[in-house]
């Protein structure tokens, strides 16, 4: 009866989210690699070795008009008894007011390591980093289904399907029955070449909406930090896990002002606090479902990036062999 329930729920929850949304959130990619991912089943005897690849599918909410999503094929096996790599290659497709952009987007690789393990938990630790797939320069036009001015002129951020840099990423997590502890940390190494400016859509129909996008000229992101808490409910084949996952940026981002002095805006550091509660059902100890909804709490004040999402609704399959 209880097992009946849960689908149920499970169900109708999905279809109410998808219908109502439509859409998700996203962060800058540390989130869901390595150590720092949501939803790592507990064993006693932790297994390096399990290959594990996961197909998923997002869509996410901005502030504005665009419609983020992106189908992602997560990748991970082991090295030897302790180790272990993930390779994820995401393909996106944005449609906004501005236009609509598709392609590669950055590509994430990490290590993870276990570097401590009891009968109760286990505390793993992981290094990688992030490659972008262009410069965050995707032009109107080139890419994209329509245009709006007679030349092609630099999309916002939140049309590009990169961040145009290159990242390091590290971080830990505790991993028990019932609890996880994450926290990590992305520095981004470059400058990405996105050179948007309202002045180049001078026939775009609304200047206003053209002004709410954050300028990211030339872009440095600052360096951000994250925690992820979370708790299981174990029903049978059911895993239910409710929890919050907070980003700080501490550092604010750099950009060229329009004269080309390097500039640091206020307001671009500050936390994002987002709720996130996910639902799995294992069909077998190979195959699993996952469904996953995230809702944006708090944002900062200005984001240059384009990486706010104020929802996030996320389907994915996976297989262990």
């Amino acid at each position: 009866m209880m097992s009946k329930f849960f689908y149920l729920f499970s169900v109708l929850s999905f279809f109410m989210i998808t219908q109502t949304f439509s859409q998700g959130c996203s962060d800058a990619g540390f989130c869901t690699m390595g150590a720092m991912r949501p939803s790592q089943v507990y064993t006693k005897k932790i297994n390096f070795r399990l290959r594990e690849l996961e197909l998923n599918y997002y869509s996410g909410s901005t502030k504005l008009t665009p419609t983020i999503n992106a189908a992602t094929v997560d990748f991970n096996f082991g090295i030897n008894d302790n180790m272990s790599m993930q390779v994820k290659l995401p393909y996106m497709w944005i449609d906004g007011n501005l236009g609509r952009t598709s392609g590669l987007g950055d590509i994430s690789l990490s290590f993870t390591r276990n570097i401590y393990t009891t009968e109760n938990y286990h505390i793993n630790a992981t290094l990688g980093g992030k490659i972008p797939t262009n410069r965050s320069d995707i032009k109107e036009g080139a890419n994209t289904d329509h245009t709006t001015t007679g030349e092609e002129a630099v999309l916002p951020m939140y049309y590009q399907t990169s961040l145009g840099s290159y990242d390091i990423v590290a971080g830990g997590a505790f991993i028990s029955r019932n609890w996880m502890f994450a926290a990590g940390v992305q520095i981004a190494l470059n400058e990405n070449e996105n050179t948007f400016a309202t002045d180049d859509w001078d026939e775009y129909p609304d200047p206003h909406y053209l002004n709410s996008h954050d300028l990211a000229t030339n872009l440095k992101r600052g360096t951000d930090i994250m925690i992820r808490a979370e708790r299981a409910f174990h029903f049978s084949k059911w895993d239910i896990r409710l929890g919050i996952l907070p980003i700080w940026r501490i550092t604010r981002d750099e950009i060229e002002s329009a004269s080309g002095e390097r500039i640091k805006p206020d307001n671009t550091t500050g936390l994002a606090l987002t709720a996130l509660g996910n639902v799995a059902y294992h069909f077998s100890t190979t195959h699993s479902i996952k469904f996953l909804y995230g809702f944006k709490i708090t944002d900062r004040d200005i984001n240059p990036d384009g990486l706010t999402r104020d929802d996030v609704v996320s389907l994915a399959y996976v297989v262990r062999f």
